[in-house]
């Protein structure tokens, strides 16, 4: 890979929620001009106007920088460069590479279904391509719709270096003439991506391997045009539990539904980093650090199955490393109201700990705010077996909530120490015989509490 600054981009289309694929593949690109101190772009594909709207276009924004992907500069919306593609289309009609192609929908779903049925692969027979100049201008006259197909030259192939696969060659007989502009006026696909590509320099293109047949149409077009063309690196596809690629239409493998589960960015990306992409770290990295880890050499051509329980190893890790002050608000309402300031940083600080996600939280403050907590059985039969002197001395010692001087108090009085000493203190405390560590979570109540608690079984 080259070391000089590159200029990467991520092109999602607004027609849903963001995807762990495509959240993957912006992360890639980022992490690619991050490494190089080069840039990374942001264009939204909305060309698709009966599809796209402008609410996703926005949630999409949002997702990302809560991801903690910056892109540069102001997002390119590709719904206001009609005029950059007319420009770019009327050059490769004075070429004479391009034509007007009358065929329905219907025409060409019949022509689809004859080749496929027919052993063949499905591609434009070219029929459109045969008409005479004088028998396309009475038709366009006469207002028949028509698309504009680009010319694939009869002889001759395409061939490039993929940054994942390798060398790729594809045959010109087997691409076919293909669209570049819609009946209905819009840019299609093939068109709009590879021309903004060019025109906004971007230099290496990660993209799903979905995307791989497309390239060589792209490159006749910027060929065409003598445009240059980014360096294309197709990553294998991210698949679910089934098997199946995610999409869109996996409601749970949107980085929306992550975001709301209580998923922290840093673990998203730590997991999806190494989907696909080894790596000889094993420890939980900032985004930096990634950076500089990243290796297209170490992209894996086989899909690679997202795993919600591995997902959750590093969210265990991000949640254990996150400072008091992003901690408060990512847990919320979860934290009651009306505590000190002292009381919300002692509650975090004892729960983080033990806790994987923000809800995790809600019983560890009922037993910290809530009603004296009852003994689960195994804290009862520990009770039952602890000498009453060790709940009588705690009691005693307990009015501040100080678990050193509650520890030292029953120390005195019995002369226990270790699990003997300890266990039957957190049984009686919060009704359980694990949990967080005592002292913070004791800091965080109300004053008073511990003694109350531990009297009762005095």
């Amino acid at each position: 890979m080259s070391q000089s600054p590159v200029v990467t981009r991520f092109a999602p289309s607004p027609t849903g929620e963001l995807h762990l694929g495509n959240a993957r593949t912006a992360l890639f690109n980022a992490l690619l001009a991050r490494r190089s101190g080069g840039r990374f772009l942001l264009r939204i594909e909305d060309t698709d106007a009966s599809r796209s709207t402008a609410e996703h276009a926005r949630q999409l924004q949002d997702d990302l920088r809560w991801f903690g992907v910056q892109w540069w500069g102001e997002p390119m919306f590709q719904s206001q460069r009609a005029a950059v593609y007319d420009e770019q289309l009327a050059r490769l009609q004075e070429k004479g590479l391009v034509y007007p192609c009358f065929c329905s929908q219907d025409e060409l779903a019949l022509e689809r279904a004859a080749q496929v049925a027919a052993g063949r692969p499905p591609r434009y027979s070219g029929r459109c391509r045969a008409l005479s100049a004088a028998h396309r201008d009475a038709r366009i006259a006469a207002g028949a719709p028509a698309s504009i197909r680009f010319a694939v030259p009869t002889t001759g192939s395409v061939e490039f270096i993929d940054l994942v696969h390798g060398a790729r060659h594809f045959a010109h007989a087997e691409i076919g003439d293909f669209v570049l502009r819609r009946a209905d006026g819009s840019a299609a696909f093939f068109f709009s991506n590879a021309i903004d590509d060019a025109l906004s320099g971007v230099t290496q293109l990660l993209r799903g391997d979905d995307h791989l047949s497309n390239t060589p149409r792209q490159l006749l077009i910027l060929g065409a045009l003598g445009l240059p063309a980014p360096q294309y690196g197709h990553m294998a596809m991210l698949t679910g539990a089934s098997g199946a690629p995610l999409s869109k239409r996996d409601g749970a493998a949107s980085l929306r539904a992550l975001r709301d589960e209580g998923m922290l960015p840093l673990a998203v990306a730590n997991h999806l980093f190494r989907l696909g992409h080894s790596t000889s770290h094993q420890e939980l990295l900032s985004f930096d650090e990634m950076a500089a880890a990243v290796d297209i050499a170490h992209l894996q051509r086989s899909p690679a199955q997202f795993e919600h329980s591995q997902l959750l190893v590093w969210q265990r890790e991000a949640v254990h490393r996150m400072p008091v002050e992003e901690a408060l608000p990512w847990l919320g309402d979860r934290v009651p109201a009306g505590l000190s300031r002292e009381q919300r940083q002692a509650f975090v600080v004892a729960v983080l700990p033990n806790i994987v996600l923000p809800d995790d939280a809600r019983a560890w403050a009922e037993v910290a705010f809530g009603a004296d907590p009852q003994p689960d059985s195994e804290s009862a039969q520990v009770i039952a077996a602890t000498d009453r002197a060790l709940f009588t001395a705690g009691a005693a010692a307990g009015a501040r909530n100080d678990f050193a001087a509650i520890v030292a108090a029953c120390k005195l009085a019995t002369g226990l120490k270790g699990p003997a000493l300890f266990k039957p203190l957190r049984a009686a405390l919060t009704g359980r015989l694990a949990g967080p560590e005592l002292g913070p979570l004791l800091r965080a109540m109300a004053p008073g509490v511990a003694q109350r608690r531990l009297a009762r079984f005095a």
